[in-house]
């Protein structure tokens, strides 16, 4: 028994005085199919009869059909954004037993304006199978076909998922088909193998939807339906024949032809920053993106057909989320260079004057707890209370009038080492050239610290020849530095072991 399916729209199409608008009281969907026009299902509800569908609801789940009712054809989905139409193809099949065939069904579809998407491909299934698709190439109407053959003796070796020639094969849909008629053919009437694949198939399926499988070869009978997809356009005119018929061309407002869709016919989108009905006038209206969030990182600014990111005073560029971000201008840059440079500058110079600040509080703090420990207090009301001559006074000296005296301690002004400790020659700020002890440290209780004092004061006050006159004293350090009148003649030591010099001693 042949099923033939003959789907037939009208033959030209209405010449249009207006610009059509889909009506309120039209249908707008059916089961999960939305409909928009040009497409609709009552008077004054498509563009013309080429995009008249019906929704039949006798069997209880509503189902659209293309064109009337009476077509087997039915849409599981409309694309008006892509001009595309996913429809449910008929299968082929040729069925046999031993005695010979026992059914076949070579489907065809017809259809005026519409065409086969590229986006499907021709599928059979079967060992001993000869598929052939053909039909017109619209706009010159030219017969166009393909097919393939799929051959093997047994189901072993069959590779799941894969659709090479061996228990199923495939080709690619040509260009701009419609008029479509699938046959299928046998070589042996399925001898030898009619226990696992009795039947070939044959089917226009969109990519992605069918995945081969060895029981397919057996079990594919109960499958009538596959779906695929058609594409659909305008008319037969390019977008710049169209638009001279002001009144019967779509694509107005903020609806714009797409010129890199090269027919045939035209379609119709709407302009950026615009959502809609393209083929509806005035149904493109402007998307508010800066109500959506989101899509600027400071301040988005809306206006009709788009928004514009704002930077900040100072900034410019692409302030979009996805975008490079505000860049910051020269002038702003330098100065941020300026001023950061200048913090940086202030800031290393207040951290070096708080470092010294502290650095020289605490020396200050540290020799006043040498001068209160080694006796300062005690040597300054001893002085102050004894009254005397200001010549015959021991000097309190600071540790930096004795630095600057020896060129801070410089090894070329030793003039003696010992046990004791060192001696340094110093000149004072007077000129005066004096001898300063500095004795290693040592452990001092109070009372020698007093003992200490008062030799100062005794030693300061004797003036005679034979003694050295002991001139003051620095207490700014750990252990006390004692300043002495400098002696030109040389030591002691030097004048019992240096034989030049004994001979002046009795």
């Amino acid at each position: 028994m042949q099923l033939q399916i003959l789907l037939v729209v009208a033959a030209a199409m209405a010449s249009l005085g207006t610009t059509i608008a889909q009506d309120s009281s039209c249908e707008t969907s059916c089961g999960n199919v939305t409909i928009e026009f040009p497409f609709g299902s009552g008077e004054g509800c498509y563009y013309t009869s080429d995009f008249l569908v019906t929704c039949n609801r006798s069997s209880g789940e509503p189902i659209l059909f293309f064109g009337k009712s009476t077509s087997n054809v039915f849409i599981t989905n409309i694309s008006i954004s892509t001009g595309e139409m996913e429809i449910m193809g008929l299968v082929a099949y040729d069925c046999y037993n031993r005695s010979g065939r026992t059914r076949r069904n070579n489907p065809y579809l017809r259809i005026r304006d519409f065409w086969i998407s590229t986006k499907n491909s021709f599928v059979a299934i079967g060992c001993d199978t000869h598929a052939y698709i053909e039909g017109k190439r619209q706009g010159n109407e030219s017969d166009i076909g393909t097919g393939c053959i799929s051959s093997c003796s047994s189901n072993k070796g069959i590779t799941n998922g894969s659709c090479s020639g061996v228990g199923c094969c495939q080709v690619a849909i040509p260009e701009r088909m419609r008029y479509v008629d699938i046959s299928l053919r046998s070589y042996n009437n399925h001898r030898n193998i009619l226990g696992f694949n009795p039947c070939s198939y044959g089917f226009v399926i969109q990519e992605g939807k069918f995945n081969f499988s060895s029981n397919n070869l057996h079990d594919f009978g109960s499958v009538e339906k596959m779906p695929m997809l058609l594409d659909w356009a305008i008319g037969n005119e390019t977008c710049e024949v169209a638009r001279k018929d002001t009144s019967g061309f779509l694509c107005k407002g903020n609806s714009q032809c797409v010129e890199e869709y090269g027919g045939p016919g035209y379609r119709c989108r709407c302009k950026h920053g615009y959502a809609g009905n393209p083929y509806i006038q005035n149904n493109c209206t402007n998307i508010n993106e800066c109500e959506r969030g989101g899509v600027c990182q400071h301040e988005c600014f809306e206006y009709d057909g788009g928004y514009e990111c704002r930077c900040p005073k100072g900034f410019s560029g692409g302030d979009k989320k996805d975008g490079t971000g505000c860049i910051a201008d020269e002038s702003l840059v330098i100065r941020i260079v300026v001023g950061t440079l200048s913090a940086a500058i202030f800031l290393l110079i207040f951290v070096a004057w708080l470092y010294l600040g502290l650095k020289k509080r605490k020396l200050i703090l540290l020799k006043e707890k040498f001068f209160r420990q080694n006796g300062g207090i005690m040597l300054q009301q001893r002085i102050s209370g004894e009254g005397g001559s200001h010549h015959d006074q021991a000097k309190v000296f600071t540790i930096e009038e004795l630095k600057k005296a020896t060129n801070n301690y410089d090894e070329t002004r030793i003039i003696g080492k010992g046990g004791y400790g060192t001696v340094y020659k110093g000149v004072l700020s007077d000129k005066r050239t004096v001898a300063i002890k500095k004795s290693k440290l040592v452990d001092q209780t109070q009372s020698q610290i007093e003992q200490f004092i008062n030799e100062v004061v005794i030693l300061s006050q004797i003036n005679h020849r034979n003694v050295v006159k002991l001139i003051g004293c620095c207490l700014e350090t750990e252990v006390p530095l004692l300043v002495y009148e400098f002696i030109s003649n040389g030591t002691l030591s030097d004048h019992i072991h240096n034989e030049s010099r004994s001979l002046a001693l009795t």
